[in-house]
C-alpha cells in the first residue's frame, strides 16, 4: 500500500477518494491485515519468528518474519477461518485460528515458550543435525567419510528426518541398505553391508543430540514474504517452470506421471495425465513390445520455442512432449536403448532438446522436428562413492556460444560439448559431487553446486576449460555443511538461489556482496528440486521428500518467495 503511505500529508477527504480509486482498479481483493508483536514467555522480543497463515479449503498459506522489534504485518488475499501457526528455533510452535472475513484489520500479539526438554529440543532440529552426528569413517580414502556418505545416501532423500532416524537394529538397516544399493547399481558385499548399517544403527539410537546449531538472522527476513501451494494430486512432483505466456507454473510428477499446472493467484492446480500405453518401443524391426512400466517418470523439463514443454521421462528412455496451447501430451520421443534415466532437460536456441543420461553414462541430443536421437558417450571416469557410475546428472546451455556444459556427480567431473562436432572435454570439477549447474543468462557465468561438502562454485568458461571460485555454504553449526541439491539464476538480479535438502531452508548469493542469506521454510522435512522465476520476480521451487510422508503434512507443494521492496510497517 506504498501509494496510500505516499498520500499521507493530504487532508483526509482526498486520502478517502484516492484510496477507492486505487483499490478499485485492482483486480485483487485483500481480505485483510494480521500485525502483531511476538514475544517469548520472559516478555523478550522475538525477531526471526515465522508467522504462517493457513487457509484449509483452499490449501494456501501465506508467512511473513517478525522485525527486530518483534513486529510483523501480513496482508493477505487469504480470506474467512484461517489458520495461524508461529515458528522459530528453540520455541514451542504456537498455534492459534483467526477470521479475517469480517474483521479487515486484525491485531493480535503472541507468547512463544521456549524449549527446556532436551528431546524436544532434538527433535525439533531438522535432518542435518541427525545425519551429520553419525560417527562416520574418517581419512581421505575412508569408505564412509562423511562427504562420500552424503552422496550417496542424501541424493533422492533426506537421512535424519522425522522417519529415518527411528532406532533399528543393523540388521533392520541392512534391509533398507541393500535396496539403496540396487537403485544404484552397486556391487557390494556383506561387509561394506554390515559396516554401514552398524553406522545407522549405532548413531540413530534415539539419545538427544548435543549439538546446538545457531541459525543467523539476516536484516533483510522482515521484506520477505513465502507463500506455498498444496499439491493433493501429487506424489513426486519434481521439477517446475514459470511460464511468462500464461502466468502459470508446469510442475512434472515423477510418481504420478502427469503434468501439474498451477494457477498462483487462484491456487488452483490443474493435472493432466500420461496416458499409459501411449508409447511402444521397438525392440526388433520386425515386432514391437510394450515397455515393462506403467508409469512415465517425468523428472526435468524445458519449455521450447515451439511452447512445448520437452520432459525426461525417467522410465520410459524417452522424451515426453507437453502441448501447452492444447494442453494434452503428445507422442513421446524415443532416446534410444541406452538412454537409461534420462534425467534433467535443456532446450537450446534452435529447439534442440539436450538431456543427460543418468544410467547410461552419456549426454542425449534430440531434435523434436526429426525425431532424431543421439546420445554421446562420455569418457570413461572411474565413480566415486559406492554408486556403480558416475550418473550424469545437471546440464545447461552456455548462452555466449551454445556449448552443452554437464555435470556427473558421482565422478567429480564436468564437462564441455562442443554443439557441432559434439566433441566432449571433461575437466576436475571444483567441487565434490557435482550435481546441478545454471548459466547466468545475461554474463554467461556458470554456477554449480557442490552436493558432497556443501558448495556453490562460480565458474567462467572458455573452450578449453575454466577458472573457479568456490564458495562453502553457511554451517549452522561447524561440521554440518548443507547439502545443496541445484540452484536457479534469478534473470532480473542474477543472485543464485540454492536448493538446500537437509536444513528446511533455502539460500539465496549475491554475487556482488559474495554473502549468502538463509530462509527458513515453513515445513519441516523440506527437500527442493529446482528453481524456477515468476515475471514478477518470486523464487520458486517444489517441495517433495521421498517418501512424501517425510514432510510436515505429508502434501507435496509448491514454494514462492518473494522479496518485498520495503519491509512491512505495523
Amino acid at each position: 500500500m506504498k501509494v496510500l503511505r505516499e498520500i499521507s500529508s493530504k487532508n483526509t477527504t482526498v486520502k478517502f477518494i484516492v484510496a477507492i480509486l486505487f483499490l478499485s482498479s485492482c483486480h485483487v481483493t485483500l481480505a485483510g491485515t494480521l500485525s502483531g508483536i511476538v514475544k517469548d514467555n520472559n516478555d523478550q522480543i522475538l525477531e526471526g519468528v515465522m508467522i504462517r497463515l493457513s487457509d484449509p479449503v483452499s490449501g494456501m498459506s501465506e508467512s511473513v518474519f517478525s522485525n527486530s522489534t518483534g513486529e510483523f504485518t501480513l496482508t493477505t488475499g487469504l480470506q474467512g477461518k484461517l489458520n495461524v501457526r508461529l515458528r522459530t528455533p528453540y520455541h514451542k510452535d504456537l498455534r492459534a485460528n483467526v477470521d479475517l472475513s469480517k474483521k479487515a484489520v486484525l491485531k493480535k500479539d503472541f507468547l512463544m515458550e521456549r524449549m527446556t526438554d532436551e528431546t524436544e529440543i532434538s527433535n525439533s532440529l531438522p535432518a542435518a543435525y541427525h545425519f551429520g552426528s553419525l560417527n562416520f569413517e574418517t581419512g581421505e580414502d575412508a569408505v564412509f567419510s562423511r562427504y562420500q556418505f552424503q552422496r550417496d545416501c542424501l541424493s533422492c532423500h533426506q537421512l535424519g528426518n522425522s522417519i529415518t532416524r527411528f532406532p533399528r537394529s543393523p540388521e533392520h538397516w541392512e534391509i533398507s541398505i541393500e535396496r539403496m544399493h540396487n537403485y544404484v547399481r552397486s556391487n557390494f558385499d556383506e561387509e561394506l553391508r554390515e559396516r554401514r548399517s552398524h553406522i545407522l544403527s549405532e548413531g540413530f539410537n534415539g539419545e538427544p543430540l548435543k549439538v546446538r546449531p545457531k541459525f543467523p538472522l539476516d536484516d533483510s527476513l522482515s521484506q520477505v514474504k513465502i507463500y506455498e501451494y498444496r499439491m493433493e494430486k501429487g506424489i513426486i512432483p519434481h521439477d517446475a517452470i514459470y511460464n511468462a505466456n500464461d502466468g502459470l507454473i508446469y510442475t512434472v510428477d515423477q510418481g504420478a506421471s502427469h503434468m501439474a499446472i498451477t494457477d498462483l493467484t487462484s491456487g488452483k492446480t490443474e493435472y493432466f495425465s500420461q496416458k499409459d500405453g501411449d508409447f511402444w518401443l521397438p525392440f526388433w524391426k520386425s515386432s514391437t513390445m510394450k515397455w515393462p512400466f506403467e508409469r512415465y517418470g517425468p523428472h526435468s523439463l524445458d519449455l521450447g520455442p515451439d511452447q512445448k514443454y520437452y520432459t525426461t521421462n525417467s522410465f520410459q528412455n524417452s522424451i515426453g512432449v507437453f502441448n501447452t496451447k492444447t494442453r494434452e501430451w503428445e507422442p513421446s520421443i524415443f532416446a534410444g536403448l541406452r538412454a537409461i534415466y534420462p534425467h534433467t532437460v535443456r532446450i537450446d536456441k534452435q529447439g534442440i532438446v539436450w538431456f543427460t543420461v543418468a544410467g547410461g553414462e552419456r549426454v542425449g541430443r534430440i531434435d523434436p522436428v526429426s525425431k532424431k536421437s543421439t546420445l554421446i558417450k562420455l569418457p570413461y571416469v572411474e565413480s566415486g562413492g559406492l554408486a556403480g557410475g558416475t550418473q550424469p546428472y545437471g546440464i545447461d546451455i552456455n548462452p555466449a556460444d551454445g556449448s552443452i556444459w554437464y555435470s556427473r556427480l558421482f565422478g567429480d567431473k564436468i564437462g564441455r560439448i562442443d554443439p557441432v562436432t559434439l566433441e566432449v572435454l571433461e575437466f576436475d570439477s571444483p567441487v565434490r559431487g557435482p550435481r546441478r549447474l545454471r548459466f547466468n543468462q545475461q554474463n554467461g557465468t556458470l554456477w554449480l553446486t557442490g552436493y558432497s561438502e556443501g558448495e556453490l562454485a562460480r565458474i567462467t568458461t572458455n573452450a578449453n576449460g575454466f577458472d573457479s571460485k568456490v564458495y562453502p555454504l553457511p554451517e549452522f553449526a561447524e561440521g554440518f555443511p548443507p547439502a545443496p541439491y541445484a540452484l536457479g539464476v534469478h534473470p532480473q538480479t542474477g543472485d543464485v538461489w540454492v536448493n538446500e535438502n537437509m536444513t528446511d531452508r533455502i539460500f539465496r548469493f549475491i554475487p556482488e556482496q559474495e554473502r549468502f542469506i538463509a530462509y527458513p521454510v515453513p515445513l519441516t522435512g523440506t527437500y527442493t528440486r529446482d528453481f524456477t522465476f515468476t515475471e514478477d520476480g518470486k523464487a520458486c521451487t517444489s517441495n517433495n521428500p521421498l517418501p512424501m510422508a517425510a514432510l510436515e503434512g505429508g502434501i507435496g507443494e509448491l514454494i514462492c518467495i518473494e522479496i518485498m521492496d520495503e519491509a512491512p510497517s505495523s
